[in-house]
């Protein structure tokens, strides 16, 4: 009994000292962005695994693909997962938290962050630079250069953020514009299934042009008619994270109009192989059911 009372003790000291540990450095104000971005990093290779193991276990396809196709797949299952996080943390932040809009709190809220906040970023500055890494390592087989421009930026933006604390709400502002990443990778995963020309391939051309045209179009709209109407507190800014709030979302919102046209083709694509499928199984049904039933257009057979 009295060995197992000291090794409780012992126990007991040893959380005691863990737990100063992460309270006193790892998360502590100066660390956070620090401890945030390994962790983030971290997170990334496990979720990359368990996207393997998970993958290979429940989707018999995913065995069947080439050694790249299942990299990329891993790689849209981690990105999804990011966009997920992500993008919930960041409409907390800019829709239900009061954090970034109290006015009786100090100083402009173009320069207010709190550890929650700093945390939050730097997990995504991990992910950004883990999926960049990807990127770079397997050129151009997980994407071509506007990816690379397109993490490159976000990045940065999102690690001068974290680390100066400056400019936060606008970075969960463009962050909120995740919330289209799932709907692009399932897209991706639809395709590799072979169902293209399936009413899912269809519904999901659809999503994606309602949740681009409001996460990627006006979301980005919005941001700008802010820092217009807030710009007193956007010169209160350093001008490097001046320039940053003023940059990124200008050249993020280029990328993401031309990558709108390219939807709206592909959707227009996509509806009218539909409608030609459609219409030429109207056209067999009413050959198969015979002269009774010859309503069918004759484009149908075309």
């Amino acid at each position: 009994m009295a060995v197992s009372g000291k090794t409780t003790m012992t126990l007991k000291s040893y959380q005691n000292q863990a737990g100063l540990l992460l309270k006193n450095y790892l998360l502590a104000d100066p660390f956070v962005p620090y401890t945030s971005l390994l962790g983030g990093i971290l997170a990334c290779k496990v979720v990359y695994d368990l996207s393997q193991l998970i993958s290979a276990f429940y989707f018999r396809s995913y065995t069947s693909l080439t050694k790249i196709q299942r990299i990329e797949w891993n790689n849209r299952g981690l990105s999804t997962i990011h966009a997920i996080f992500i993008a919930s943390m960041s409409i907390y932040f800019v829709v239900w938290s009061d954090f970034f809009t109290d006015q009786h709190l100090p100083g402009a809220f173009t320069i207010r962050s709190s550890p929650f906040s700093t945390f939050i970023l730097g997990v995504s500055v991990g992910y950004f630079l883990s999926d960049l890494g990807m990127i770079c390592w397997l050129y151009p087989s997980l994407g071509g250069l506007e990816y690379i421009v397109h993490h490159s930026l976000s990045g940065i933006a999102v690690a001068y953020s974290a680390f100066s604390g400056e400019g936060q709400l606008y970075t969960f502002m463009v962050l909120i514009s995740e919330m289209t990443t799932p709907a692009i990778n399932f897209r991706w995963y639809l395709d590799t299934a072979g169902l293209k020309r399936s009413t899912a391939y269809v519904v999901n051309g659809v999503a994606i042009f309602f949740g681009w045209l409001g996460w990627r179009i006006l979301l980005f709209i919005y941001m700008f008619y802010h820092v217009y109407t807030h710009y007193d507190q956007v010169l209160q800014m350093h001008i490097f994270g001046y320039l940053l709030v003023l940059a990124v979302p200008s050249v993020l919102a280029i990328m993401n109009l031309m990558w709108f046209g390219k939807i709206i083709k592909g959707l227009k694509k996509t509806l009218a192989k539909k409608q030609m499928i459609e219409d030429a199984h109207e056209g067999l049904k009413a050959i198969v059911e015979g002269p009774k039933k010859r309503t069918y257009r004759v484009s149908t057979l075309v």
